[in-house]
């Protein structure tokens, strides 16, 4: 592990009413497709206990084999996101990654054990 990456700077200071706009929480991966026509993008399918969404996000070309490596497994992920239309495809929420900002390979966020879909971050 490279440990002498130079961090970016800290962003503005936001309030915690700020924070407490974006609702981040636990789903669980099940299922990863491909979406048609894109080099970058994959679509999910995350289940958050009480609702499913379908989150897209440009991912395939840092991983081997998306499907094989993120399904079943859970992640943080924002849900209040506008819809957004990607290559034919609306995205309905973001998934959290840890690197992608700073160039580095991303890995996911996600909890250090199994916890119920649908719970909250924070």
């Amino acid at each position: 592990m490279d440990a002498s990456i130079e961090t970016a700077p800290v962003k503005p200071t936001i309030t915690i009413d700020d924070l407490d706009k974006i609702d981040v929480r636990v789903g669980r991966i099940v299922a990863v497709d491909d979406v048609e026509g894109s080099k970058k993008l994959i679509k999910m399918t995350v289940d958050f206990g009480s609702f499913t969404r379908t989150i897209l996000s440009g991912m395939k070309e840092e991983r081997e084999d998306c499907e094989a490596e993120l399904k079943g497994k859970q992640a943080l992920f924002v849900v209040n996101l506008a819809p957004r239309k990607m290559a034919g495809e609306v995205s309905e929420g973001m998934i959290y990654d840890i690197g992608y900002e700073d160039g580095i390979l991303p890995a996911l966020a996600m909890p250090e054990r199994d916890v119920p879909n649908g719970v909250r971050a924070g």
